[in-house]
């Protein structure tokens, strides 16, 4: 059940007013055992602490203080992953003397030297995962595991990603922060499909290289990813299902079955990140990472194939499935909400109601939209789909209009 209103609200906050009780807090009791209809007809009860909570926000903030406020981390993964886990644990391990397994000066290492944020991870919490996955164990315990050499026969039948910590680079702002380097390449030819540096590792950043890497090389049919929390997002996984790409993971602590994407790591620290680089923006990084990747790596000899990356992606240039050129394709990759259709022909969204292009009222519809918008935007970009089917863009309520339109109509 979405969220009340602030209709909804003020109307049991106007509750307490007219209810029973010597104090205030006897009457907010009270109006917490009433029930109240929303919008759509719905019996709502609330809590004497959510009606309090509203009190006071209304007494501090006046009726701004009821509209629910966006969170200041969305989009941000706000719990570590064991993957960023075991990361950071082989970053830290040769920084100590005999492979040192303490727990608590590698949790301490990690934290002073930036490797782990503690409020993304508790020691206590660093502690458990490390018991429960195993984080410390030797890199020998997999040895036994069976593993065989394996190798796509036709480009595009398998994709593989991953993140890499890159660089330090200058923000702009008279500081310096670390880069991610978030990479997708080609079983079959070891074609590098797509690769960008980013400040931050998040959904956002993620969907942004997945659609350049699907415009620039077409779709796989499957793609192979860690079970990073990015990787294992609702937004990635309607994008891979909207295009018909199968989404898998690997077993945690299993990097060596992304051994390619792995291998591509390493020669981008032993051969690109050695050289004399322009370190003063993200954007100058990524024009030098883009030149090297298409003149060096693509176009160079790969011994696991015997011939240059990009040519063996070109022999099989019949198979792969380019999106469609339509103005409608970058809606694949926007996010996803349900909204049902009042009976005016309205919904709300973002705080916002909006009129639907045809008549849908009383129906159940999907809603996608850019997960982000441009400061200069007035509102974002609401497509409407209907059991599958594109209606078209949303446009915001003009009450003033319609009124208008309905005195021609009249006339």
């Amino acid at each position: 059940m979405r969220q009340p209103s602030i209709y909804l609200k003020m109307r049991v906050l106007g509750a307490i007013d007219n209810a029973q009780g010597k104090s205030r807090h006897d009457r907010v009791l009270n109006v917490a055992a009433m029930t109240f209809l929303d919008e759509d007809g719905n019996s709502r009860q609330f809590t004497w602490r959510t009606i309090q909570t509203w009190f006071y926000r209304y007494k501090n903030h006046g009726i701004t203080g009821m509209s629910p406020q966006p969170r200041k981390d969305k989009g941000h993964v706000r719990k570590a992953t064991p993957e960023e886990l075991l990361e950071a644990i082989n970053a830290a391990r040769p920084h100590f003397h005999n492979n040192c397994t303490n727990k608590y000066a590698i949790y301490r290492y990690c934290v002073e030297n930036s490797l782990l944020d503690p409020l993304r991870i508790a020691q206590t919490t660093f502690y458990r995962f490390i018991r429960e996955y195993k984080l410390l164990a030797p890199d020998d315990t997999d040895q036994n595991k069976k593993r065989l050499a394996f190798s796509m026969k036709y480009v595009n039948q398998l994709w593989q990603a991953d993140t890499m910590v890159g660089p330090y680079v200058d923000t702009g702002l008279g500081s310096r922060k670390q880069a991610r380097l978030i990479a997708f390449i080609d079983d079959a030819s070891r074609v590098l499909c797509h690769g960008e540096f980013f400040f931050e590792e998040n959904v956002d950043t993620l969907v942004k290289s997945l659609r350049a890497a699907f415009y620039k090389r077409g779709v796989p049919e499957q793609l192979l990813v860690d079970n990073g929390s990015i990787y294992c997002s609702q937004e990635i996984t309607l994008i891979c299902a909207r295009v018909g790409c199968i989404l898998r993971h690997t077993a945690v602590r299993d990097a060596a079955a992304k051994g390619k994407i792995e291998r591509f790591f390493r020669r981008v620290r032993d051969q690109f990140l050695v050289q004399k680089l322009d370190l003063s923006s993200l954007d100058a990084l990524n024009r030098q990472f883009t030149q090297w990747v298409e003149n060096e790596y693509n176009a160079t000899e790969h011994d696991g194939i015997g011939m240059k990356p990009i040519d063996r992606f070109g022999i099989d240039l019949s198979r792969v499935r380019f999106l469609s050129p339509s103005e409608h394709s970058d809606e694949l990759f926007f996010a996803e909400a349900n909204r049902k259709v009042k009976k005016d022909n309205t919904f709300s969204f973002q705080n916002r109601r909006y009129e639907t292009p045809a008549d849908l009222r009383d129906k159940q519809i999907q809603l996608r939209y850019a997960r982000y918008r441009s400061d200069n935007a007035v509102s974002p970009t609401v497509i409407i789909y209907y059991k599958g089917q594109r209606i078209g863009p949303a446009r915001l309520l003009d009450t003033v209009a319609n009124g208008l339109l309905r005195r021609r109509e009249q006339a």
